[in-house]
Order: structure tokens, then sequence, then C-alpha cells
């Protein structure tokens, strides 16, 4: 016995990751620590005060389905909630809220100190105790240990984070926080891959020095929305956002001082995200558009900071003033806070297996921004399926890997475990396959079985679940039975929606696939009262409408899947495979995927590789490594 406390888990860090992870793993019933540095960052969001959007709002869907917290407090303190590309197909709709960011920290906090299982610690962990290559525990900057048998890392941009103005270069986390250093000096030692990242925020300004009639308003929707199934009360009281745009004024300050940016002055070491551009690069790589756009979007009810979406920079403070005050509205603007970028170290995710688990120590997970993503959506759901795999490997129980055709998360870590990234990766629709089958709409339906098998789902809700899923299947065959006839009221009905008149009777399902038909049209013509919840019918819209596209879908996936079933045999000796191409050979033994369809998705790994792998493995006499 070593006198120490004795925990299951230990999660560092308590960002977006960090509050999944040690959730998930103490609702298992696991005793879980959370140690963070600042108990008053919580959840915090040092960038955009907001969560959701294309892809990301489609993953805090399936955080929720799983059984994870953000959607439900996203749900209670935001501040303004959008249904985005509503004009477009069901697979890039995407919600997104802009959160009060305080209330969002405050109720997150609140509940991580309800949880029973969890105890919530500040304190700088400076060493990971390790024996054997075993995880045993953690040892902070005051020399307090922690014993434990798991320890996740999810300390964003902590480690040896670096903030920078202009030519001003200075140790710090984010928002002028305490950096993790000796830890990130450890994973280096340990032998880890690091690579050196970059991110960045823009200036805030006080909403009382803008002059909003020289904007555009961008309001809430004004029907209910919320992320979670769970969520029952809606926000109605919204606040708007704002939209402006840079001037050709804004464009010459920022060519004219481009030599005091630390992007171009050679301050900035680390890759910044692609995605994400800071002001100056969008300048200089767009300098043919005359204007970009710029959102105002206020950080919450109780405060006058707003957050200029659009205009990150690293420039010095007073040619921030400067730009700031050259675009139309914010000329008399009080900046209440400067941008500025960050560096910081990250983990080469192809050290880590599909559980986030890694693969040079044995029970240590990392999951967020350590792995090399960005954004709050995808640190979450990493997070969850960390604290989840931590949890289930302690218990004996089968860990949980999302495939690419289960979910964006699955999408997400494969991406990252199998390709690895060069830059801070960000989820896009487009990085799915198969993004008709994982939509907002069907997150729920996708997932919620499993988020119940690994007990984050309460019976309760699961039954409601089930109820909602017989009510949508039983609607499908209803609308694929009843047959409409061509009389006059649904003559007029079809006339009025745009259509061309029936010549025959027609069952209600192939009226609906109609473009210019939905649910409430035939209902109308049924002469019938709808009795199904919104998200019901119109789930059961969409299966109708792309019900072709669906099963082309599902029959790629079924493909898929039985590649996935191939499994590549534990420790097998890629030296030992006759003809494989060299850097085929070097990927495979890095990667050490799990399965062929894997293995196929490694860049470097050609459609040839895989068939030698396949016959190899047939063969049966696979030479292990060590054998």
């Amino acid at each position: 016995m070593t006198g120490n406390i004795k925990y299951d888990v230990i999660v560092i860090g308590a960002g977006h990751a960090g509050v999944e992870a040690g959730l998930a793993a103490s609702r298992k019933g696991l005793k879980t620590l959370m140690l963070t540095i600042n108990l008053d960052n919580i959840a915090f969001m040092p960038c955009n005060p907001s969560v959701g959007g294309p892809a990301k709002g489609i993953v805090v869907r399936e955080i929720d389905a799983l059984g994870g917290q953000m959607a439900k407090v996203i749900d209670k303190t935001h501040i303004q909630m959008r249904m985005l590309n509503t004009g477009k197909g069901p697979a890039v709709r995407a919600l997104r809220a802009q959160a009060d960011k305080v209330l969002y920290q405050q109720e997150m906090k609140s509940v991580l100190e309800d949880e029973p299982n969890l105890d919530i610690l500040q304190g700088l962990v400076d060493e990971i105790i390790i024996e054997d290559d075993v995880v045993r525990g953690v040892k902070t900057n005051i020399g307090s240990v922690y014993d434990a048998d798991a320890v996740i890392i999810t300390t964003g941009t902590f480690l040896r984070g670096e903030i920078i103005l202009g030519d001003l270069k200075y140790s710090s986390g984010p928002n002028h926080q305490i950096p993790s250093l000796a830890l990130a000096d450890q994973l280096k030692d340990l032998g880890f891959e690091i690579i050196r990242f970059k991110t960045g925020t823009p200036p805030r300004v006080n909403a009382d020095s803008i002059d909003y009639t020289k904007t555009e308003i961008q309001p809430g929707d004004d029907v209910p929305r919320a992320f979670s199934f769970d969520t029952t009360e809606f926000i109605m009281d919204q606040l708007p956002c704002w939209l402006t745009y840079t001037s050709q004024d804004t464009h010459e300050i920022i060519t004219a001082n481009l030599h005091l940016s630390a992007m171009y002055s050679g301050v900035v070491q680390g890759t910044g995200p692609r995605y994400c551009p800071s002001i100056e690069d969008k300048i200089v790589r767009f300098n043919d558009k005359p204007r970009h756009q710029i959102f105002l979007e206020p950080e919450g009810r109780n405060t006058k900071e707003v957050y200029v979406q659009g205009l990150s920079t690293s420039m010095p403070e007073n040619v921030q003033r400067e730009m700031v005050t050259s675009i139309p509205g914010l000329e008399n603007a009080r900046m209440m806070r400067a941008g500025y970028a960050i560096e910081y170290d990250a983990l080469v995710p192809t050290q880590l297996w599909p559980t986030l688990e890694t693969k040079k120590i044995k029970n240590l997970y990392t999951a967020g921004q350590i792995n090399g993503t960005s954004g709050y959506e995808e640190a979450a759901g990493q997070g969850l399926i960390a604290g989840i795999n931590a949890a289930n490997n302690l218990l004996g129980e089968e860990e949980l890997i999302l495939s690419r055709t289960d979910a964006y998360i699955g999408v997400l870590i494969d991406d990252l475990v199998t390709k690895g990234t060069n830059e801070p990766y960000r989820l896009l629709t487009s990085r799915a396959e198969h993004r008709l089958l994982l939509r907002h709409d069907n997150a729920d339906l996708r997932l919620t079985e499993i988020g119940h098998e690994q007990k984050l789902i309460s019976d309760e809700r699961f039954e409601r679940f089930n109820q909602k899923k017989a009510n949508i299947e039983a609607e499908l065959d209803r609308l694929n039975t009843v047959r409409i006839k061509p009389n006059e009221h649904t003559q007029k009905i079809v006339a009025e929606r745009g259509g061309t008149a029936l010549k025959d009777g027609i069952l209600a399902a192939d009226l609906l696939r109609r473009p210019e038909m939905d649910y409430t049209s035939i209902m109308e013509i049924l002469g019938e009262e709808i009795t199904l919840k919104q998200d019901e019918y119109e789930q059961a819209e969409v299966q109708i409408k792309y019900d072709g596209y669906i099963k082309k879908s599902l029959q790629q996936v079924d493909k898929m899947k039985r590649m996935e079933d191939k499994k590549i045999p534990e420790n097998i000796d890629y030296d030992a495979v006759n003809s494989i191409a060299t850097e085929a050979r070097m990927k495979l033994k890095e990667v050490k995927p799990l399965n062929i369809a894997q293995a196929s998705r490694i860049s470097g790994v050609n459609p040839a590789d895989i068939s030698i792998l396949l016959v190899y493995i047939e063969q049966g006499s696979v030479k292990r490594v060590g054998s």
C-alpha cells in the first residue's frame, strides 16, 4: 500500500473532452478524479462561443444519443438556436447554438459537482506515473500523488502553450492561464511523436459601441429547437447576432502591417487550421475578394462582450484597434480583449488505437486537441469515447469502436488514428463517405441503443426512444400501404403544391416522393389530423423521399463491413509479407490496422498491397513479430 488516494480513472483536464470523459467513466460506476488547472474554467470556451454547425452539430446529437452531456447543457444555456442549410438536403442540415459561455461553464460545473462517482480537483499534473509501460497514476506540481488504473489526458492547447501577439511570444495556456510544461516534456521523453499546431481568436468589443444600423441582423429560429432527445423546455427569448464585412481600409491596414503579423514574421512555428484562417491569411490567400464576412456574436446575456467572428488575428494590439474600427458598424467600437494566436504541442494521432488508448503505454488514453483536432464538438466526442473505453477496459467489457458508417465520431477517430493529420483537424460533412446515413435527424436512431448498452442511457429514456422508433416504422408501413385516389380533392391539393395531376391511384409514399409534396400535404389529402410528433413524421418523410439513395448507401456500407470483418492478426510481422511496397509496409507497421477496411484507408497503402495482404492472411500461416 502506498497511502496515496486511489481512483479507477483519472482525467487530466476539464475542457470539453475532459468533462465528457469524466462523466462517462463515473456514470459507468468507476471512481473517477478530474484534475484541472483552474476550477473556474471548466468547459471554458476560449474561442467561438457556440456549439454545433455543419457536421459538428450532428456530433453533438451523437454525443447525446450515446449518453453524453454537451447537448443537454447547451440546450439549457444558449442565447440563440438556428438550423443551418435548411434549403439543402438532410445530409448537410445541422443545428447551431450561440452559447452564453459563462452560463454554459456554470451549468457544466454544476453537473460535474453533482456526479456521485466523480471528484473534481484543482491541480496541475506534472507527471504520469508508469511502471512496465502501464499507467499507475499521476503526480501534481506540488508533489501530490494519485493512483489510478487508467489515465485520460485531455489537455487541449495547454501543452507547452505559447501566446503570440505581433513579435511578442510568451508561455501561457488559452486565455492567459498556466500552461502545462512538465507533462509536455514527459510525453516527449516517453518517445511520443509530437507535432506543433497553432490556433487563434479574434478581438472582443463592447456591444454598446457598435452601430448595428450598419449591420445585418441574424436572428435565431422562431420554432423550438434542441440538440438533446431529453429537452422538453425550449428557450424562445433569443438574442440576435449581426453580420458585417471587412472594408477596403481593413485590407489596406492589414497589408501595410503584414510584417508585424506573427503569421508572416516567422514568430509562429506551428501549423494553423486551414478551415479557420486568420484574417491576415484570408487577405493574402484570397486577395481577389473585396471583402470578408464578419459576424458579431454576443458572448452571453449578462456581458457586453461581443465576439468578432472572422477577425482571428495575431497582429499587435494597436493594429487590431485600427482593423476593428475600419469595419462598417465598428467605427467607434471599443476593444475589450485583443485577439491572439496560441501554439501548443499535440500527439501524432496514429500513435493511438481506435479506442483512443495509446499504443505505447497501456491504459493511457488521450482525447481532444491533444490528438490534433480543433473544435469543442470534436473534443467532446473523443472524450466520451475515451471515457467509455477506459471504463470498459477496467470492467473487462468490450471496448467501443464506432465505424465510419455508425457516426461522424467514428469518421473523426478513424481519420485521426488511420491517416493522422498535418494540421488542426476539423470535421466536415465531406469527410464522411456515407453522410446521407449520418444525418442530424437520425442520430438517436443510429446510436441510442449503443448508449443504452453502455449504461449511459436510462431505461426510461430508452423506452421513449423505442416508442418513437415504433411510431416511425408504423407510419412508414402505413404510407406504403394506403392508396390515394385521383379525385377532385386530391388534384386540387397537388395543383396548389405545383405538381402535375394524378392519372391513376397512387400509394401515399409514392406521392410523398414527389419533390413538391410533404407529409402535411399527404395528411391533408387523406383528411387526417397529424398525431405524430414533428420529429417522427419528418423522419418518416426523409426515409421515404431518400429511400433510393439510402438503399444504395447501405449496399456500400455492407461492402465496407465485409472488409471490417476481415481482421488482421495481432502483432502480424509485415516484414514477412512478400511483395508489399516499402511505403505501405512502413505505414502498416506504424498504424497497426485492426482490419482490412482500416488498412485500405491508410495513405500510401494501395489496392495491390491490400490484395497481397489478404492472400497472405487467408493462407493461414501468419508470422508474428518476435516469433
